[in-house]
Order: structure tokens, then C-alpha cells, then sequence
């Protein structure tokens, strides 16, 4: 009797051909891969050849799944689903109760930091982890449970997304600017104060433009002004004194609450946009996950 090891394909080639597949191209398959057209071409020639049967129509710029190749399809798309989920399962039982969540740093330190100890207290035994970056990750990917986005769900379709919080844009200044420069009394008269700007390089952000037309009027000389590619920055560039900035109502209440900023205005930009706590469809959360998704839901 042959044994399994010489009866099923390997587990390379099986991952090769789920990807093509799925995706009826061998170029596509190779780039989400990190393999090139030529190696994915060369692993489904060889499966093939090992089953004895043809799993691909080659046509131009394109492969189908023969009817032979869908069954297969099929039935290997659930077996590596299920190794998948295991193998999940393996590795959230091996961090023990830590639950990672994916955010920009300008979430992590102004809305996450200051709630962090309320975290501790009403949820003892997850150790949260925080991943920032500049740009929203892929965590079906990188194999994280949770992120926050700000957006519109349409535009993640392969995510789950419950609310945090409305985008809501105001102007803010620090106490030390207001003492030296003066309170704007209108919004025409902030045009002519020192704005500073945030370039985000990634992620879609309002701009003072759209804040000045929101409120009926415009800025004449739009290039003027401190810009940086950090919120943090403007916020700290903000309560040091040197100007005054767009600030996002859930990053900057706390800050508000405590008078080290102040709103200047009454007008705020409501863009019909909100932020909210997003998890993959494709995978069940684990107990932890849904308890801190279900402790930031019930933040806002």
C-alpha cells in the first residue's frame, strides 16, 4: 500500500493551485504569492501530471478550472479553509489572552492611551496589543482580529464593521496661541491666523479648504502655514503654541475636557463619514476578540 506521502500532492502545490483558481490567472496567482508567472505555471504543470488529469484550460492572458478542476477546486479550497482555522486556533491558544488591534498612532495615543487603564480594569485578563501604522494594514493578511477604519463599510467588503464614532472636524487651539494672538472671532477672520495643516500621507483626511468651504467661505492663500505629515505632530505643534489645526472630535475631546486644547469656532465639518471597529468576514473572532470588540463598540 502506497502511503499518504506519495498519494497527495504536496501542501505547496495545493496553495499554488487554490490561489489560481480562485483568481483563473496564473500572474495573479504568483504576484498575491510572491512567486513568479513562471514557478506557478511550472507547480500546477506538475500537479497536474502527478494526478493524471488537466485542471486548466489555457486561453489568453486567462486560465479556467476544467470541470475535473472545480471539483478539485473545491475540495481543496475546504481542506486548506479548514487547516487554516486550526491553525488559528493553535496560534491564539499559544499567545495566550493577548488580542492584537490594528489603528493609526493618532488613535492609539489620543483616543486608546487615555482609556487604556479603564481597559485594564474592566477586561483583566487580555493583554491588548496596539499596532500602528501609517496606512490601514491587511489584516485578513497579517492575521490580526481587529482594526479601526475610519470611511464607509461599502468600501470594505470583506469585513464586518460595527460604529465608534461620527467624523466630526473643528479648528483647535492651545490656551498659549489664544493668550498671545487672540480668539478669531468669525470664521473669515481665522484665515488670516496661522494654520497649520496636516498632509496625511496615506489615509484620506479633511483639509482646511474643505472646512473653510463647509462654512461658506475660503481660504485665499491655502499655501501658507506649518504643514506635517503627522497628527500627533499638529496636535503637539498645537498645545506648544504655534498655530491652530483640524482637530477630529473622538482624538481630541479628552484634550478639550482638560483645557490643554480649545475650539475656536462653533462651525464644525460633519462629513457623513464615521470610524468604526472592523473584523474579517472569513474568520471567527476568538472569545477575547469579540470581548475587546465588544468593550470599543461600547466606548463610543
Amino acid at each position: 500500500m502506497r502511503s499518504l506521502r506519495h498519494l497527495l500532492p504536496s501542501a505547496g502545490s495545493l496553495i499554488v493551485f487554490e490561489a489560481a483558481g480562485r483568481l483563473s490567472s496564473f500572474t495573479a496567482a504568483g504576484r498575491e504569492l510572491g512567486m513568479t508567472q513562471a514557478a506557478v505555471s511550472y507547480a500546477i504543470r506538475g500537479l497536474e501530471e502527478q494526478l493524471g488529469a488537466t485542471l486548466f484550460q489555457r486561453r489568453h492572458r486567462q486560465v479556467l478550472l476544467t470541470e475535473a478542476g472545480e471539483r478539485f477546486h473545491a475540495d481543496v479550497s475546504l481542506g486548506l479553509s479548514h487547516i487554516r482555522k486550526s491553525a488559528e486556533d493553535l496560534r491564539l491558544q499559544a499567545t495566550g489572552g493577548h488580542v492584537t488591534v490594528a489603528a493609526s498612532t493618532a488613535f492609539g495615543s489620543f483616543w486608546m492611551m487615555p482609556r487604556l487603564q479603564q481597559f485594564r480594569d474592566e477586561l483583566p485578563g487580555i493583554d491588548l496589543r496596539i499596532q500602528t501604522a501609517d496606512r490601514d494594514l491587511d489584516i485578513i493578511a497579517e492575521g490580526i482580529p481587529l482594526a479601526v477604519r475610519g470611511g464607509e463599510p461599502r468600501d470594505w467588503p470583506d469585513y464586518h464593521s460595527l460604529p465608534l464614532a461620527d467624523e466630526e472636524i473643528f479648528p483647535v487651539a492651545g490656551p498659549s496661541y489664544l493668550a498671545k494672538f487672540g480668539m478669531p472671532g468669525t470664521v473669515r477672520e481665522l484665515a488670516a491666523h496661522r494654520l497649520i495643516h496636516l498632509e496625511e500621507p496615506y489615509r484620506e483626511a479633511a483639509s482646511w479648504d474643505e472646512w473653510f468651504r463647509s462654512a461658506g467661505a475660503s481660504l485665499s492663500n491655502a499655501e501658507r502655514g506649518l504643514r506635517i505629515n503627522d497628527y500627533g505632530l499638529v496636535i503637539q505643534g498645537v498645545m506648544e503654541g504655534q498655530g491652530i489645526a483640524l482637530g477630529w472630535r473622538h482624538l481630541a475631546e479628552r484634550l478639550l475636557a482638560s483645557g490643554l486644547l480649545v475650539p475656536v469656532t462653533d462651525h464644525v465639518l460633519r462629513t457623513g463619514k464615521a470610524f468604526y471597529v472592523v473584523w474579517p468576514k472569513n474568520r471567527e473572532l476568538s472569545d477575547n476578540a469579540r470581548k475587546v470588540r465588544d468593550w470599543l463598540v461600547a466606548q463610543a
